[in-house]
């Protein structure tokens, strides 16, 4: 018989030695997480690696196959451990006919201890679309209003599924200044999104999910560091081309006009082997790999190393 992890009192939430089919179909395996109060952790990983079904969870929507949950403490089905929590979907089905204001007022009554509505339409950006109804808001303003809805409640631990879908870039600058201010506070914050940049910028850890399993549980920077690589990029007269970099110890080759860019171990060889070629090389950057790259990276060796994968080598 199989003994399972010991809960840690305090912890916000854990995941310990967790599993979760679907039918045949195995979304977690094994998965243990533990988030303490006050971290601020975003959850990455391919489409249908498990990261949804992680949360579904932690949330208590779902309940594991095996291993066990918890939630302040509690199980996450508890309504005192729940009511501690908001959760910002993409898609929250409110009422399109009522005014931003309105629903605001209508959440806060779901919660013990609500902030006042005034602090919610000034901590989600919505003064000035307060009187307006659901169904006149841009995209963008209506993922403010399900993180007001998310955060109306005043909650310890805030859970965000893709936060700035719909947003431009100006409107998801502004809107993880937000995010960042309120974890600031000691909130706990654990979000799901495809945006690494988001990530990068928000978290202070980052836990991969691949085929059900974590792969990478740091921080964005130790995880940036498993790349070894160095992205070049600058831009060159006369116009290289792809035969003037054969043999040379380079990756993820683009050339684009004048400019060229690429991934390379040992950036110094590449370049000193352009120089002798007689290259004018201008506006040159070389930087560590991002979060992105990064992720891209761990995937990409875990597909790599998939038994059927092997097989097929």
């Amino acid at each position: 018989m199989t003994t399972l992890p010991s809960p840690r009192p305090g912890a916000a939430v854990q995941l310990l030695d967790v599993h979760k089919s679907y039918g045949r179909a195995v979304a977690l395996r094994g998965v243990s997480v533990i988030i303490q109060p006050g971290e601020v952790v975003a959850m990455l990983g391919p489409n249908g690696a498990g990261k949804t079904t992680a949360i579904s969870l932690m949330l208590g929507m779902r309940r594991p196959s095996a291993g066990r949950v918890r939630l302040f403490d509690r199980d996450p089905g508890d309504r005192a451990a729940r009511s501690r929590c908001g959760v910002m979907l993409q898609e929250s089905g409110v009422n399109d006919v009522l005014r931003v204001r309105e629903t605001v007022a209508i959440f806060r009554a779901y919660y013990p201890h609500p902030l006042p509505t005034k602090r919610v339409l000034e901590l989600a950006g919505l003064e000035d679309v307060a009187t307006r109804t659901i169904s006149t808001l841009s995209g963008g303003q209506r993922q403010r209003v399900y993180y007001a809805l998310a955060i109306c409640g005043d909650p310890e631990a805030l859970f965000m599924d893709e936060p700035t879908a719909g947003m431009d870039v100006e409107s998801r600058r502004a809107f993880i200044g937000d995010v960042r201010r309120y974890a600031s506070e000691g909130r706990t914050v654990i979000l799901s999104t495809h945006y690494l940049e988001e990530a990068d910028q928000l978290a202070d850890r980052v836990i991969v999910i691949d085929r059900g399993v974590i792969i990478a549980d740091d921080s964005p920077a130790a995880i940036k560091s498993r790349v070894a690589s160095r992205r070049v990029t600058f831009t060159v007269t006369p116009s290289a081309t792809a035969a003037d970099f054969v043999g040379l110890p380079i990756s993820n080759l683009e050339l684009r006009d004048q400019r060229v860019r690429f991934h390379s171990s040992h950036p110094e060889e590449a370049l000193a082997a352009g120089f002798r070629r007689g290259w004018d090389i201008r506006n040159l950057e070389v930087v560590g790999a991002d979060l992105e790259e990064a992720f891209v990276t761990l995937t990409a060796n875990r597909a790599s190393d998939h038994p059927q994968n092997r097989a097929a080598q």
